[in-house]
C-alpha cells in the first residue's frame, strides 16, 4: 500500500484491480464522459493559449496515458489547464515562437520532477478544508456560468476561458447577457433534452446500465441532425472541432519540436519556473479537491503527483503540447460519473487518440449544448445547497472562508482565488490558535480564591500576546498557579512573560506558583509527533 509521501517504488502496485469487471464496469463508462468532456476543452484551451489545435488534444492525451499511469491519484486526471492560458500565451508572445516555449515547458517538467523528489508536495497538507471545500464549490458556480451560453447557442467565446475575465474582450457575465439576445432555439432543445436525461435517467436502475452521458450524446447527435436544413439548425461553431487526419504524413506533421538552440535565454528560464511552481500548486489544490470528493476517501500522495505531473509535461514539451495539471473539471466529472480507478484516466487518453485518428467525423457531429448539459450537472453537484447549509452550521470560523474562496475564485481565477481564500483561513486558524493558549480555572482555597492558568499542550509566539494580556490584567493580591503539566513545548518569548511576570508579580501583591514550568523547551522531533499521535 502506498503512503502519503511515498509512492516511488511500484513493488506494492496491485495491477489485477484496473482489470477487475467490478473496477472496469464503472471505469470504462466514465472514462467515455470524461473524454467527452475533456475534447472540446482541450481544443479551447489550445485557441485560448495561442497554440495549435491539435497541441490541445495531444496535452490531454499524454495526461490521459502517462500521467494517469504514473500517478498516484486514482480518480484525478490530467491534461491542459486553463488556468495557465494566459502565461501561455504570452510566453509564446515574449518568446518569439512556439518551439521555444516548448524549451520552457521541458525545463518546467524537469523542475517539477525534482519538486516531488525532494518531497514538496507536502505544502497540500496545509490547505484549509474550508478552502478546499470553496474551491470546489466555486468551480462548480463557474461551470454553470460557463457552459451557459454553450447551453443556449452562444458560443462565441473561447471554450477554454475559466477565469472571469476571457480573451475575446468579455467576461462571465457579458458573455451570460449576450447570450440572452443571441439564443439558438435548437441548441436549446437539445440541452433540455440532455439536462432531462442526465436528471432522471439514472433513476431507472434497470436501464442505467447505459451511461446517462452516452445517451446524451447519441440524442444531441440524433436532434442536431434532425434540425439540420430547418429554423432549428445549429451552426457551425456549436459542433466540437477536431481537426482530420487523412494519413500517416499529416498526423506527423502536426507534432512540433523544441528550439534548443535558445537553452541560455535567461527568460526561458524564467517562463519554465514560473509554468513549474503555478502548475505544481494548482495540480497539488486539484488532487485535495478530488480526494475530498472520493467516495472511498483515499490519499493520494502528493510527491509521486508531482513527479508524474513534471513527466507528463517533459514529454508534451517534447512531443509539442501544452503545460499540464491535475484539473479539477474532468476530475470532476470523473468522480461524478462513478470511476473507481485510475484506468478510467488512462482510458479517456486512449480514446482520445482514437478519436483524433479515426472517428474525428463523428466527434464533429456532437453538439457543444449537450456537452453542457454534462457540465451543468456536474457543476451543480459541487455547489450544491445543501453544501452551502453544511459550512454555515460549521460556524463563521468555516464559513466566512469558504465563502471568500468561492467569491475571489469566481471573480478572479482559481490560484489568486485560493491564495485570497487562505489568507482568511489563516486569520481565522490564527485567531483561534491565540484564544485557545490556556484553561483559566478559579479553585477556592477557604475564603481565598485560587487563579489556574493551565497551559496547552503547544504554546507558540501566536499565544504571546493572549497570556500577556491576561496576566497583565489579573487583580491584585490574587493567588495565581501556572500549570505547565500538559505542556510539551513553550514558546522561548512565552517563557520570558511566564519568568518576568512570576520576578515582579510581588510589587501588585500577586503570589506566583509555576507548575512544571521548565526554563527551557526543545522543539519535538518529528518522528515523536508521529509517534505520539498514532
Amino acid at each position: 500500500m502506498q503512503n502519503e509521501q511515498g509512492g516511488f517504488a511500484v513493488g506494492n502496485l496491485n495491477l489485477k484491480k484496473y482489470f477487475l469487471s467490478k473496477n472496469l464496469k464503472k471505469d470504462l463508462p466514465a472514462s467515455l464522459v470524461v473524454f467527452l468532456v475533456a475534447l472540446p476543452l482541450c481544443l479551447g484551451i489550445a485557441l485560448a493559449s495561442g497554440a495549435p489545435l491539435f497541441a490541445g488534444v495531444l496535452t490531454g492525451i499524454i495526461g490521459g496515458i502517462v500521467v494517469g499511469c504514473l500517478s498516484g491519484s486514482q480518480l484525478s486526471v490530467a491534461g491542459p489547464a486553463a488556468g495557465l492560458t494566459v502565461i501561455v500565451l504570452n510566453a509564446i508572445t515574449s518568446l518569439g515562437s512556439y518551439e521555444t516555449f516548448l524549451l520552457a515547458l521541458i525545463l518546467a517538467g524537469v523542475f517539477q520532477m525534482i519538486l516531488g523528489l525532494v518531497k514538496a508536495g507536502t505544502i497540500a497538507n496545509y490547505f484549509p478544508s474550508a478552502v478546499i471545500e470553496g474551491m470546489l464549490a466555486a468551480i462548480g458556480i463557474i461551470l454553470i456560468m460557463k457552459q451557459f451560453p454553450h447551453a443556449v447557442g452562444f458560443d462565441a467565446n473561447f471554450e477554454g476561458d475559466e477565469g472571469f475575465s476571457q480573451t475575446d474582450e468579455h467576461n462571465t457575465f457579458s458573455a451570460i447577457t449576450n447570450a440572452f439576445s443571441k439564443i439558438n432555439y435548437g441548441a436549446v432543445v437539445i440541452s433540455m433534452v440532455s439536462l432531462a436525461i442526465m436528471i432522471f435517467w439514472p433513476r431507472f436502475k434497470k436501464l442505467a446500465i447505459v451511461p446517462a452521458p452516452l445517451l446524451v450524446v447519441v440524442a444531441g447527435i440524433s436532434l442536431s441532425a434532425l434540425f439540420a436544413g430547418g429554423s432549428f439548425a445549429l451552426l457551425q461553431k456549436q459542433f466540437v472541432n477536431i481537426p482530420v487526419i487523412n494519413s500517416s504524413g499529416e498526423f506527423f506533421a502536426l507534432f512540433k519540436t523544441a528550439d534548443f538552440s535558445h537553452i541560455g535565454n535567461k527568460q526561458v528560464w524564467i517562463v519554465a519556473f514560473t509554468i513549474a511552481v503555478v502548475a505544481s500548486l494548482e495540480s497539488l489544490l486539484s488532487l485535495e479537491a478530488v480526494d475530498k470528493i472520493d467516495p472511498i476517501k483515499r490519499i493520494s500522495p502528493t510527491n509521486r503527483e508531482l513527479v508524474a505531473q513534471g513527466a507528463g509535461n517533459l514529454i508534451s514539451g517534447l512531443l509539442g503540447g501544452l503545460p499540464m495539471t491535475a484539473v479539477i473539471v474532468r476530475s470532476s466529472a470523473n468522480v461524478d460519473a462513478g470511476a473507481r480507478t485510475k484506468a478510467s484516466a488512462v482510458i479517456h487518453g486512449v480514446l482520445l487518440l482514437a478519436a483524433l485518428l479515426c472517428i474525428p467525423w463523428v466527434i464533429n457531429q456532437i453538439p457543444l449544448s449537450c456537452l453542457a448539459a454534462i457540465l451543468l450537472v456536474t457543476g451543480y453537484k459541487l455547489a450544491r445547497i445543501s453544501l452551502f447549509k453544511h459550512m454555515w452550521h460549521k460556524g463563521l470560523d468555516q464559513f466566512i472562508p469558504f465563502a471568500v474562496t468561492i467569491i475571489a475564485v469566481v471573480f478572479t481565477d482559481l490560484l489568486i482565488g485560493v491564495g485570497i481564500g487562505m489568507l482568511v483561513g489563516v486569520f481565522y486558524i490564527l485567531r483561534t490558535n491565540m484564544r485557545n493558549p490556556y484553561f483559566y480555572h478559579i479553585i477556592k482555597n477557604g475564603d481565598k480564591k485560587v487563579i489556574n492558568l493551565q497551559l496547552a499542550e503547544e504554546v507558540s509566539f501566536l499565544n504571546k500576546a493572549a497570556i500577556q494580556i491576561t496576566l497583565t490584567s489579573l487583580p491584585k493580591g490574587t493567588d495565581v498557579i501556572i500549570d505547565g503539566v500538559n505542556s510539551r513545548y513553550i514558546d522561548p518569548d512565552v517563557l520570558e512573560i511566564i519568568h518576568n511576570f512570576k520576578h515582579n508579580a510581588f510589587t501588585k501583591g500577586i503570589i506566583v506558583q509555576l507548575k512544571d514550568i521548565k526554563e527551557r523547551y526543545d522543539v519535538p522531533p518529528l518522528k515523536e509527533l508521529i509517534y505520539n499521535a498514532n
